[in-house]
């Protein structure tokens, strides 16, 4: 008996699934500890370096001298360049205790890199290498989210929140708000209406899951609920991976006005009752309007007395960009060519081509 003719013995299945996930695990664990190593090690030398420099006085040409040696030294070795070096020092700095006790320790070094250069506040430095850390942003994620000042919009949007979800999960809940929405990348021309919005959204789903942050699963738009005898359309909904849940999008090109949180209400009621499966571990839906302009006081009284959690955010659009640079983003237009291209116009709810989700 060949071995394509044997019996598999019962638990083998699970048993190599177990082991090809500790394999991998495994192969995860180390990289990172590669990476934690040359961190601290470019640490060390930028250590050295400055406190030799402030000892003798020595100027940049030494840092130059220094990178020659050590290339002929370490021919392998890459990483090992003046700049590279002058980096190095430049950590030191501004890491005076040991690197592996903060979360920059965590990224590799062409992120460390843009948060040396980006940010000057140690603060506002650690929590884009946390957030970095923990959501796995690649470099351009991480420059994107500084560009757009993600440290203070998220969680600033007016919220029932903390009255509405448990305590440890209205804390994660407000990870995943923001205030403003940074939607400048959609190019939309003056005048542009709520579908235009929408369209111009899924055309740049990619660049707008980059927006909403990590651990967003896109659903669908115009998403149809049968409530009743009638049938309702959710503009954009999503599927939260870290917190479970559902999330309502309901788009609005003016203020926003308690009618529109009120129906964001239902359809939050809605989704939980169609949708969420509480025996698979899904919480409570959260929905949030995002619209052009709000007055808090008003949105205070509209989510006063609800029960569902519920937000309401701001965005920024291609109107408030320069006039210089309006005429390089792509038009309306544009985007709606590349919705025809991913989606038939006349079936809203056909999803796009493979998982849509940003880390």
């Amino acid at each position: 008996m060949n071995r394509a003719e044997e019996i598999e013995p019962a638990g083998y299945g699970a048993l190599l699934e177990d082991i090809k996930s500790q394999v991998r695990t495994a192969r995860v664990h180390a990289a990172r500890k590669v990476n934690t190593e040359l961190i601290l090690l470019y640490w060390k030398i930028g250590k050295l370096i400055r406190a030799r420099q402030s000892e003798e006085g020595w100027g940049t040409r030494v840092i130059a001298r220094l990178a020659d040696d050590l290339r002929t030294e370490f021919p392998g070795m890459r990483g090992l360049s003046q700049r590279n070096l002058v980096y190095m020092r430049t950590l030191a700095t501004e890491y005076p205790d040991p690197i592996t006790q903060h979360p920059a320790a965590q990224l590799p070094w062409g992120h460390i890199l843009v948060l040396l250069d980006r940010l000057p506040d140690p603060r506002v430095r650690d929590w884009y290498a946390s957030q970095a850390a923990h959501h796995g942003w690649s470099r351009a994620t991480l420059v994107h989210h500084i560009s757009s000042d993600r440290h203070l919009r998220v969680g600033a949007a007016p919220n029932n929140f903390p009255t509405t979800l448990p305590a440890h999960e209205s804390d994660l809940a407000h990870e995943i708000l923001q205030d403003p929405y940074n939607l400048d990348f959609l190019g939309l021309d003056a005048g542009y209406s709520e579908r235009d919005l929408e369209d111009a959204l899924i055309g740049r789903l990619t660049h707008f899951l980059t927006e909403l942050g990590g651990g967003f699963s896109f659903v669908g738009r115009q998403y149809k609920l049968t409530v009743g005898n009638s049938d309702f359309y959710l503009d954009l909904l999503f599927f939260h991976l870290g917190l479970r849940r559902f999330v309502v999008f309901e788009l609005k090109i003016g203020h926003a006005e308690p009618e529109h949180i009120g129906k964001l209400n239902f359809y939050v009621n809605a989704v939980d009752d169609l949708l969420r499966k509480p025996e698979h571990g899904d919480g409570t839906t959260i929905g949030i309007l995002l619209a052009a302009d709000r007055d808090d006081i008003v949105v205070e009284y509209a989510l006063r007395g609800l029960d569902s959690p519920l937000a309401v955010s701001t965005y920024t659009t291609h109107r408030s960009l320069p006039a210089d640079v309006r005429p390089a983003l792509p038009t309306a237009a544009d985007l709606a060519d590349a919705i025809r291209d991913v989606r038939h116009p006349n079936n809203p709810q056909t999803p796009l081509p493979g998982p849509a989700t940003d880390s």
